[in-house]
């Protein structure tokens, strides 16, 4: 006889899977939440303006970016720029969930759209390689326990950077290159990948001293490009 399970066991069976798909790259940003929220205090803001950053911009390295531009004075709009700049990738992400939310509601889509981090792109396009379809309750999930680790790590930042001193030369940024490390390598699987991977790498490494404010761009966008061809000529 076939069981049947009920609403709030696949609810919380979702809940459990989500949690522990995104529990590692949780706990790898923490290092990089902790800078966040001390560097937001030496750069002048107050202990509830720092932890609005994480509560409400909830950008990891725009947050770093414009935290450095406001301690140095910089204009309101340079800041918005480099933010826009910083996380252009997002349209990508929404790009490659395009098909999937569209068919969901405003509110669905604002809540994604709010949740949609580098980390919670990997986990739930790696989810969706998977179980070959995008679970929106999933991504959700995963992007709401990314955020709690976020603001919880912001705050502990906060609460470091009133009573320790150089908090921002004990090397915490090791954690930005680590998480993309962790998210990188395991969809390495094939050549396009490998090629796109290498060539985005490689052309963020030339362009970054001329095109300092958009080699981010550039450098995707390159590897995007080689990939694309590659898997074209591939099939």
């Amino acid at each position: 006889m076939m069981s049947v399970t009920s609403v709030p066991e696949r609810t919380g069976m979702l809940w459990w899977r989500a949690t522990l798909d995104m529990l590692p790259l949780s706990i790898s940003v923490i290092p990089w939440g902790i800078l966040c929220g001390a560097l937001a205090l030496q750069a002048g803001l107050s202990p509830l303006q720092a932890q609005l950053m994480s509560l409400l911009v909830y950008a990891g390295a725009a947050q770093l970016s414009a935290t450095t531009l406001f301690g140095a004075g910089t204009p309101l709009l340079p800041i918005m720029g480099s933010t826009m700049v910083i996380t252009s990738q997002h349209l990508l992400y929404g790009f490659t969930f395009r098909r999937d939310v569209l068919p969901l509601s405003l509110r669905w889509r604002a809540s994604l759209a709010f949740f949609l981090t580098d980390e919670m792109f990997a986990v739930a396009l790696k989810d969706r390689e998977r179980s070959g379809h995008f679970d929106p309750a999933y991504a959700l999930i995963a992007g709401f326990v990314f955020y709690l680790f976020w603001n919880l790590a912001t705050l502990l930042g906060i609460a470091a950077g009133q009573y320790i001193d150089g908090l921002d030369s004990m090397g915490l940024d090791f954690a930005i290159a680590a998480t993309f490390i962790a998210m990188t390598i395991p969809a390495m699987k094939n050549l396009p990948m490998v090629a796109a991977t290498l060539v985005s790498g490689g052309t963020a490494l030339l362009t970054k001293p001329l095109l300092a404010e958009i080699h981010i761009i550039v450098s995707a966008l390159a590897g995007m490009v080689v990939g694309y061809v590659l898997h074209r000529m591939r099939r």
